[in-house]
């Protein structure tokens, strides 16, 4: 049973974009004004991990404004934005999505057939979805590939991205859900083969599709007991004018945690409203957030030391209305 009001924690893990791409323009938080982006982009930035270490000078400087993205921009004003919220690992997708199920990661890159599988889970990590088993609590992946790359999650409460917004509407989540848009939807610049497909990477197009989950939420009755947090997985490639602290090294000495800064936004009753946290966040702060709303123990010394995103909730004021 919960031990805060929280019943229902929602993960939404959108894809590659950091925080000055997307609120560098947001009045009051710590941002900086870059070119405007084309909507879409007109290709995928390389956000490989030699690609981090050269950012200051090879990072795409560009963002997009409030007009292409109104209703991130809305959420931010009416709940909670993170403007110090990092990525744990500093490179690309899959590393960071195991930080965000594990609180670890074995690897700073993409693996091999990361995406389309084909081959045998890699890596035997502690998860919170074995934690919230052990305590008999339900979780659901949907959408989300880095799951099969953990031996003891491989292929299990596996659904697909439109199942979440099912599930939402009929009242019946998970006590921990990690939602993950399809392709099309989930903001990832385009690649190669993406060409001639003008939703692919169209930022306004992937918003739409988060709305819609969220709605579902409200819709389902599930509002007033529900956190969620809507994150993106990486810096995309992307230019970004805060330096991450560094509080891990890679084997060959070169920085790997803390990534680059990316949007966290908060939606719940209890999110403080109108608010921009300054704490210093990260992806296994969700995790935290979790152990601690479930009355969990520590997965790793990453969670023990982490911020728990406390300074987004207030569990004192009066449940807020739904957006």
């Amino acid at each position: 049973m919960a031990v805060q009001p929280i019943q229902h924690v929602v993960i939404i893990v959108k894809e590659n974009h950091g925080f000055d791409n997307y609120f560098g323009t947001f009045p009051g938080a710590n941002g900086m004004a870059l070119p405007r982006s084309p909507n879409p982009p007109p290709q995928d930035p390389d956000h490989r991990h030699g690609a981090w270490l050269t950012r200051h000078t090879t990072a795409v400087r560009a963002q997009f404004i409030e007009q292409d993205i109104p209703q991130y921009f809305a959420w931010a004003r009416r709940f909670t934005l993170c403007d110090n919220y990092f990525t744990d690992v500093a490179g690309p997708s899959t590393p960071n999505h195991l930080m965000l199920v594990a609180a670890d990661s074995p690897i700073i890159n993409n693996p091999p057939r990361y995406r389309t599988g084909g081959g045998p889970a890699l890596f035997d990590l502690p998860s919170l979805p074995a934690q919230l088993e052990a305590a008999k609590l339900s979780w659901g992946n949907y959408g989300g590939y880095a799951f099969d790359l953990i031996k003891a999650l491989a292929g299990r409460n596996k659904h697909p991205s439109t199942q979440f917004k099912t599930d939402a509407l009929a009242g019946k989540l998970p006590a921990v859900s990690w939602v993950y848009a399809p392709h099309d939807a989930s903001e990832h610049a385009p690649d190669p083969p993406d060409k001639g497909n003008p939703l692919v990477g169209n930022v306004t197009h992937g918003m739409q599709w988060t709305v819609d989950q969220v709605a579902a939420i409200v819709k389902g009755g599930l509002w007033p007991r529900t956190a969620i947090f809507i994150t993106w997985d990486d810096w995309g490639g992307w230019y970004d004018h805060v330096d991450p602290p560094q509080v891990e090294a890679w084997t060959d000495g070169t920085q790997f945690r803390y990534g680059s800064r990316v949007p966290c936004l908060v939606l719940s009753p209890y999110a403080k409203r109108g608010h921009i946290s300054k704490s210093l966040l990260s992806h296994v702060s969700l995790v935290k957030f979790c152990e601690t709303t479930f009355g969990l123990p520590n997965l790793n010394k990453r969670t023990a030391a982490a911020n728990g995103m406390t300074d987004c909730f207030d569990f004192t004021q009066p449940a807020g209305p739904p957006p």
